[in-house]
């Protein structure tokens, strides 16, 4: 696999982000571009956007928020040990992230044990409760 940390080599913003595997998909990394649930050098951007080493990235997607600093260019999806030299995370970030987690460990979110449509018992306990 061939990595670029050349300050003048460029990547899309959506390829780059599947590239360094925070999107098990690129079409999945282009709909959080597009929705924008990620920033570089803090404005929204759209998937058209190129990104150089340097460049800081805010991404938000499965309830994580990581601010990365970009390392390098990768010419293709490669092995995930790779794609971590790609980028170098900040210290705030991995801080709030590992806070995040652990308050997550002890308060479950209420909306986590709801799965699809609620059932004929569910549908009847809400009207119950509403009136």
């Amino acid at each position: 696999m061939n990595v670029d940390f050349e300050p003048d080599a460029r990547l899309r913003i959506d390829k780059w982000l599947w590239c360094a595997r925070f999107f098990k998909t690129r079409s999945l990394a282009a709909e959080a571009v597009d929705r924008g649930r990620v920033e570089v050098n803090g404005q929204a951007v759209k998937n058209s956007r190129e990104v150089k080493p340097g460049d800081t990235i805010v991404i938000e997607a499965y309830q994580q928020r990581w601010e990365i600093v970009v390392k390098g260019i990768a010419a293709a999806r490669g092995p995930a040990p790779v794609a971590q030299t790609l980028y170098e995370e900040t210290p705030a970030s991995v801080a709030k992230r590992e806070q995040d987690a652990e308050r997550r460990r002890y308060q479950n979110e209420p909306t986590a044990q709801l799965q699809g449509r609620p059932t004929k018992r569910d549908r009847r306990r809400i009207d119950d409760f509403r009136h």
